[in-house]
């Protein structure tokens, strides 16, 4: 795993813990977020799944199709 990667899990994990602290689930987050945020959003987590080694997607449960299929949706879709 590269240095970036581990830089982009750790501040993943602490957003994450951010927004269970807040009260926030996944399916409140859109919610709470403007709808260029959540497109924001979508883009950058959309763009930085494609960019995962197969041992990283092996540790959140994906394989490399299912990413790639989640990675190339237009940020607009849900």
């Amino acid at each position: 795993m590269s240095g970036l990667s581990d830089v982009r899990l750790a501040l993943h994990s602490q957003e994450l813990e951010a927004g269970q602290q807040q009260g926030m689930s996944a399916r409140t987050m859109p919610r709470a977020l403007g709808r260029w945020s959540l497109f924001w959003h979508r883009m950058h987590t959309r763009k930085t799944l494609l960019e995962l080694t197969p041992e990283q997607l092996r540790d959140i449960g994906l394989n490399v199709e299912q990413a790639r299929q989640e990675g190339l949706k237009p940020f607009w879709r849900g």
